[in-house]
């Protein structure tokens, strides 16, 4: 999970939002991961501040804290 996470920063850090099935596409190795995986995977690195969560219209959005 250390390098999905790695992984995951380095592509939030161009500032965008990105929903969990945009980041499943766009970061390497993470593409055969499940909604339900990648979300929990995520999660930890919201609770960890490394990552926030916002909503727009019901739909959950990450950006790089």
């Amino acid at each position: 999970n250390a390098v999905i996470k790695q992984n995951v920063l380095a592509v939030l850090a161009d500032g965008e939002k990105r929903t969990i099935t945009d980041l499943i596409k766009t970061v390497p190795g993470c593409a055969d991961l499940t909604n339900q995986r990648m979300s929990a995977i995520v999660r930890q690195m919201v609770d960890a501040g490394q990552v926030v969560r916002s909503e727009d219209k019901r739909k959950a959005f990450f950006a790089i804290a």
